[in-house]
């Protein structure tokens, strides 16, 4: 058994919480009625669009947290011990990409805010593409067994 280079607590918290938000973000489309998720035992908050919007503005919030605790930690203490992987480099960057959409969509969601329809549509799509990447590497990264971002130097 290989020894972590970090707390397998933040692995799991990160699986987790993007785990929720990959969820609440696809019931953000009008998904669950639809395919009748609502109607199975315990299930029917799905079709409540603003709760499962504001669930997922709580968890995105808990993940930025995660990933502000991640890096300080990467810049006080394992940026000399540890190497980011190239399946952990190419996740991190959708990551970052995944954040950045996510702010502009938040702003777009402001009530006094009006932005082009295209804008709106290009923000939706580069989200939702870069969610769809990012579970591409993260299935690439468990067939291969490389599911690790950082390894020690």
């Amino acid at each position: 058994m290989k020894a972590r280079p970090y707390s397998r607590w933040i692995s799991r918290l990160f699986i987790l919480l993007v785990g929720s938000l990959a969820f609440t973000g696809l019931l953000q489309m009008p998904l669950a009625r639809r395919y009748y998720l609502t109607d199975l035992p315990g299930m029917a908050w799905t079709g409540d669009f603003y709760f499962v919007h504001r669930l997922h503005y709580v968890l995105a919030a808990l993940f930025l947290l995660l990933l502000g605790l991640v890096a300080a930690n990467w810049f006080l203490a394992w940026r000399g011990k540890l190497a980011l992987t190239g399946l952990g480099m190419a996740r991190a960057v959708v990551i970052a990409g995944l954040v950045v959409s996510g702010a502009f969509r938040v702003y777009r969601n402001l009530p006094d805010v009006t932005l082009h329809p295209t804008a709106v549509l290009a923000i939706d799509w580069v989200h939702l593409t870069l969610v769809f990447v990012l579970g591409i590497l993260a299935l690439a990264a468990l067939v291969g067994r490389r599911s690790a971002y950082a390894v020690r130097k």
